[in-house]
C-alpha cells in the first residue's frame, strides 16, 4: 500500500478552507495543491478569494493564479496536470493537501473524468457564437431537447458547462448524460477527505460580510480590469458577472452587490448538496482545528 496521502478539504464558499488548509499543511510540512475552478486565474486575485501573499509564503502553493484569464483550463486539463504536478510532489512529500470547493475538479482529481470525444473547433465556435447573439437560455432549451436527464442537472447559469454538454449531443448524436460512465480510475496515492461546515445562517452571514471585505477591497475596480474580456469562461462567475451587468447598465452597483450575495449563498448551497453526496467526507466545524488535526493524523498513521 501507498505511503502518500492526498488530504483533500473541501467545503462551501466561505467556510474556512483557506485557513485549515494552511495549518494542516504546515503540520505535515507540505505543499498545498488547488482545486478551486477560479483561482487558477491570474489578475482576478479579490473576487476568487485566493490566498494572501502572507498565506502564500508560508506554505508552497500549486494552480494560484498559474493561467491566463484567457485559457480555456477544463477538468480533463486539470486532472493531468494535477496528477503530473502530485508526481514531482509525493517524490519529495508523503502528504499533500488539495483544498477548494469546485466540486467537478475534487472529482476530477480524485476519481477521473469520463472520456468525452473530440469536437470540431468549428462546432464550438458556432456555439460560442450563439451564447453570444442569442442567450445562454437558448442553448439550454435546446439542451433540454436533446438530454433532458442532464438539464435537470446542470447548472444552468454556467455557459462553459451548457454548451460543453450541447456540443458532444450535436456532434455524437447522443445525449451528453450517457457518455457520462462514472468510473473511477485508481490513484497511487491514498485520499482522506475533509469537509468544513456549520449552520447555514452563520454561513451566509460570513458570506456577506466576505463580499463586503471584497468591494471595501477593490473588487469594482479588478472587474473592471478585466471587462475587456469578459466573454472569457474564466469570468463566468459569481462576483464578476454581477460587476459587468452593472458596467452595462443594467444594474445599479448596490444591486450587483446584493445579487452577488445572493448568488454566492446560492452557489455555497449548490456545493453543500454536491458534496453531501460524497460519502468519504469526514465532517467538521472550521473551528474544530484541533479535532481535525486529530482525525487526519489517525488516518495518516493508518495509511502507513
Amino acid at each position: 500500500m501507498s505511503t502518500k496521502t492526498l488530504i483533500v478539504i473541501v467545503g462551501p464558499t466561505g467556510s474556512g478552507k483557506t485557513d485549515l488548509s494552511i495549518a494542516v499543511a504546515e503540520r505535515y510540512a507540505c505543499p498545498i495543491i488547488s482545486t478551486d475552478s477560479r483561482q487558477f486565474y491570474r489578475g482576478i486575485p479579490i473576487g476568487t478569494a485566493q490566498p494572501t501573499t502572507e498565506e502564500l509564503a508560508r506554505v508552497e502553493h500549486h494552480f494560484i493564479a498559474s493561467h491566463s484569464l484567457e485559457e480555456d483550463f477544463n477538468c480533463g486539463a486539470y486532472e493531468q496536470a494535477a496528477l503530473e504536478r502530485l508526481a514531482e510532489l509525493f517524490a519529495e512529500h508523503d502528504q499533500v493537501v488539495a483544498v477548494g470547493g469546485s466540486g467537478l475538479y475534487v472529482k476530477a482529481l480524485c476519481e477521473g473524468m469520463d472520456s468525452m470525444p473530440e469536437v470540431d473547433a468549428a462546432l464550438r465556435e458556432e456555439l460560442s457564437q450563439r451564447l453570444q447573439t442569442e442567450g445562454l437560455e437558448a442553448l439550454c432549451e435546446q439542451l433540454r431537447e436533446l438530454d433532458p436527464a442532464f438539464y435537470e442537472v446542470v447548472d444552468r447559469k454556467n455557459p462553459a458547462r451548457v454548451a460543453r454538454a450541447l456540443e458532444v449531443c450535436i456532434a455524437t448524436g447522443q445525449p451528453y448524460s450517457t457518455l457520462r460512465t462514472g468510473t473511477r480510475r485508481e490513484r497511487p496515492f491514498n485520499i482522506v477527505k475533509i469537509g468544513t461546515t456549520m449552520d447555514r445562517a452563520v454561513l451566509y452571514e460570513r458570506i456577506d460580510r466576505r463580499v463586503d471585505m471584497m468591494i471595501e477591497t477593490g473588487l469594482e475596480q479588478e472587474a473592471r480590469a478585466v471587462y475587456p474580456l469578459r466573454h472569457c469562461n474564466s469570468l463566468q462567475t459569481v462576483g464578476y458577472r454581477e460587476m459587468f451587468d452593472y458596467f452595462d447598465g443594467i444594474t445599479t452597483r448596490d444591486e450587483a452587490i446584493e445579487l452577488i450575495k445572493r448568488n454566492s449563498r446560492r452557489y455555497a448551497k449548490r456545493q453543500l448538496t454536491w458534496f453531501g453526496r460524497d460519502g468519504e467526507i469526514e465532517w467538521f466545524s472550521p473551528s474544530e482545528r484541533e479535532k481535525i488535526l486529530e482525525y487526519i493524523d489517525s488516518k495518516v498513521c493508518t495509511l502507513k
